[in-house]
């Protein structure tokens, strides 16, 4: 088990951003691989209809940056709905240069229609949502190469765009694509991904089913599907819960994941980051620094 890798969500909701720093610097310190927040505007599960405090993703990633000095960083994952994906990429570069190059690009269709709602945006049926999303990993891959961007799509119209500075990472941050579909999302992430990550809620049998469609479509766009790492998502929400989320996290390496991000959802997260370093983590070979 020393090949594989792990990172931790640690919600940026119900928690201060003295409880995120020193999780953040906690982890970081530890050695841990990747660290997360996740993007939403409604604090989640969305209950009191949401009333309860969540920052932003992207303007507390560019602080976390400041605060850490080893471990890569990102959004798990970014709707694309949310914000234009030529805004997203100025974004994304802005805080690559900012972490010395260590940030790891997380992009999904969208979802969260409330949310939406709320803010007066437009949330299309899953089919756009979908065509959106492959278009914005087009466009965003052409700024980053920091050439003139002219791009006639059907959701998207750039004119003359400039996207420099290009990223510190060459040819670009890697890219995490999340979602499960199995004729559509998955053909995305064979086409776009450098990573793809499973929510892992699903049962052995749908993701090992899902590994296997996700090789077929690699196949068919004539990539190595062996180019795209597989990760998944595991809670860690009590202490009590380690040892099923042990016995949960062998099961998936036996199907073939090799990466895992712990969710750390809120409240009071601390207390469980110390959790997933000193107890989970090192059943499958993490050392912490």
């Amino acid at each position: 088990m020393t090949d594989l890798r792990f990172g931790l969500d640690v919600w940026q909701q119900r928690s201060s951003i003295d409880e995120l720093r020193t999780g953040w610097e906690m982890a970081d310190a530890a050695g841990i691989h990747n660290l997360w927040l996740c993007d939403h505007f409604k604090s989640l599960p969305m209950r009191s209809e949401g009333m309860e405090p969540i920052f932003e993703a992207w303007t507390c990633l560019a602080a976390m940056a400041a605060v850490t000095q080893r471990a890569r960083i990102g959004v798990m994952v970014t709707g694309n709905t949310i914000r234009h994906p030529g805004i997203l990429a100025k974004m994304a570069v802005t805080v690559d240069h900012l972490s010395g190059g260590r940030l790891e690009f997380g992009l999904g269709a969208g979802d969260a229609d409330k949310e939406h709602a709320m803010l007066g945006l437009d949330f299309p049926p899953a089919p756009q949502r979908l065509a959106r999303w492959r278009e914005a990993l087009e466009v965003i891959r052409r700024l980053w190469t920091g050439e003139v961007v002219d791009f006639e799509g059907e959701h998207y119209r750039l004119t003359g765009a400039i996207g420099n500075p290009t990223p510190l990472q060459q040819p670009h941050p890697p890219i995490w694509l999340g979602g499960g579909g199995e004729k559509v999302t998955l053909r995305i992430v064979a086409e776009h991904a450098d990573v793809w990550n499973a929510i892992g809620i699903e049962t052995l049998d749908d993701l090992a089913r899902k590994l296997r469609v996700l090789d077929e479509h690699c196949d068919a766009v004539g990539r190595d599907p062996a180019a795209i790492r597989r990760t998944v998502q595991v809670h860690l929400d009590a202490p009590e819960d380690v040892d099923a989320t042990t016995r949960r996290m062998e099961d998936l390496v036996a199907l073939g994941f090799t990466e895992f991000v712990v969710i750390i959802p809120p409240p009071d997260p601390l207390p469980r980051v110390e959790l997933a370093l000193t107890t989970l983590l090192p059943r499958f070979g993490f050392a912490a620094a």
